[in-house]
């Protein structure tokens, strides 16, 4: 067997770039409306308590977090109404997901403390991760790799789009 090499360039700002103090989740719920930090810094979507980002490392195209504005970890932490919003902005995101990508199904859930998987377990958000049939292959199984076959703009402006049509 030969060797392949698999190019993700997008991965290059995170591994050598400065590593930021500050919780990218507040900092993008924080973003206006016409702030253009990039396709996964500013919301993809909001409501009253919550909202929705494209995750910058994505395990598929069109994977995004849904995470309160309020910067806490814990779940039991959440008032009714962030509750509330965390899990309708989760249902327009399947919408718009489906939509837009067509996947076969979806992962979705909340990684709760370093332990449970949580990269950044200061701030509670939701993941909603589209699936498609055979998109698991050998590459996580024998190296520990992803393939990401859309770019993070790419997939937000499809989002993008079919967010404006559910508003």
């Amino acid at each position: 067997m030969s060797e392949r090499p698999l190019w993700a360039p997008w991965r290059i700002e995170y591994i050598v770039g400065p590593k930021d103090e500050d919780c990218i989740f507040c900092a993008a719920g924080s973003a206006g409306e016409d702030d253009d930090r990039g396709p996964a810094q500013s919301p993809l979507d909001r409501a009253a308590h919550c909202f929705t980002m494209l995750n910058a490392y994505p395990y598929a195209p069109g994977h995004v977090m849904v995470a309160p504005y309020r910067h806490v970890a814990a779940l039991e932490e959440l008032d009714e109404e962030e509750l509330l919003d965390l899990m309708r902005l989760a249902r327009r995101a399947v919408l718009a997901i489906g939509t837009a990508m067509t996947p076969d199904g979806f992962n979705t859930g909340l990684n709760l403390g370093k332990v449970a998987g949580a990269g950044i377990a200061e701030h509670l958000h939701l993941h909603v991760v589209p699936r498609w049939e055979g998109d698991t292959n050998f590459m996580p199984l024998l190296a520990d790799t992803h393939v990401i076959p859309q770019a993070l703009q790419a997939s937000r402006d499809a989002l993008t789009a079919e967010l404006r049509k559910l508003a």
